[in-house]
């Protein structure tokens, strides 16, 4: 079961049942096209207190000069646009504010989850991005799976959003179905990113959101978003899970976050002093 305290969810440990699954429509959705956004897993006002308090651990984080938190962007954002971009960010947030622990290991975001990876959901790393108005960085078209490969490609995103994501505040965008495509090679051209010329992010799909949303999408799948071109600015949660017994097959993006576990158990067991992706890999040959 489940009770309500201070407006977020605390799950309690009885059975694996889980409460806030994907429906089957949704889950028929995501395996057609990739990705799925579910709607009003957070409430309006939970999702204005996650914003407040990300801001919060921005302006922290200016304030005390922390390096690669206000940038231009990503420098692939000129194959997009040449007009100004900024992007403020925050790698790993939960350890900037105990809210982001909590969420990240709600049940309504878990639980879910878990309907795409299994019953076990292990953290790969959070970004909090804040996007400002009129120059919120875009990125071209690309899958996430270079970034960091596994043996499996059971790695999602979630994109918990804090703000409304019309098209004007350059919401992402996804191509349907690109997940069945496999790994497509990239460009690494100030970031990895597809061709803008063949996989132009005008034409993708669009994917506006409301506060409290939140967008499901495979590490296969090409996704990106245009400027910000909004009076307003546009804040999310990037978090990225996989499946535990799913190995990288490159050690690469590797952070002091990665190997919480989320939802259900480490059945392999990596209980060292840091449960990354490099332990593991050594672990996983032995199975």
């Amino acid at each position: 079961m489940t009770v309500r305290v201070a407006g977020l969810y605390l799950a309690v440990m009885t059975d694996d049942k889980k409460e806030f699954g994907l429906t089957a429509e949704e889950l028929s959705f995501y395996a057609d096209n990739g990705y799925v956004l579910a709607e009003g897993v957070f409430t309006p006002e939970e999702a204005a207190l996650f914003r407040r308090e990300g801001h919060g651990v921005i302006e922290r984080l200016v304030q005390y000069e922390a390096e690669h938190v206000r940038l231009e962007g990503w420098q692939s954002g000129a194959k997009v646009t040449d007009l100004p971009r900024e992007l403020l960010n925050c790698h790993n947030v939960q350890f900037q504010s105990a809210a982001f622990s909590r969420l990240i290991s709600d049940p309504r975001l878990t639980d879910r989850a878990a309907d795409l990876i299994g019953p076990n959901v292990q953290l790969h790393h959070t970004k909090l991005f804040i996007r400002p108005p009129e120059t919120g960085a875009p990125f071209p078209m690309h899958q996430d799976v270079p970034y960091f490969p596994h043996e499996r490609h059971s790695m999602i995103a979630a994109i918990i959003h804090f703000d409304d994501a019309p098209l004007e505040r350059g919401c992402v965008r996804v191509v349907p179905g690109s997940h069945k495509l496999g790994w497509l090679e990239h460009l690494d051209d100030g970031g990895l990113h597809l061709p803008a010329d063949e996989y132009p992010v005008a034409d993708a799909t669009v994917c506006p959101a409301r506060a409290g949303d939140v967008l499901f999408f495979s590490y296969l799948t090409i996704h990106g978003s245009a400027l910000n071109t909004s009076d307003q600015a546009r804040t999310t949660l990037l978090v990225q899970m996989r499946d535990p017994t799913d190995p990288p097959t490159q050690m690469v993006h590797l952070s002091r976050g990665q190997g919480m576990m989320l939802r259900g158990v480490d059945p392999i067991a990596d209980a060292g002093a840091s449960p990354d992706s490099t332990s593991r890999r050594t672990l996983l040959p032995r199975l």
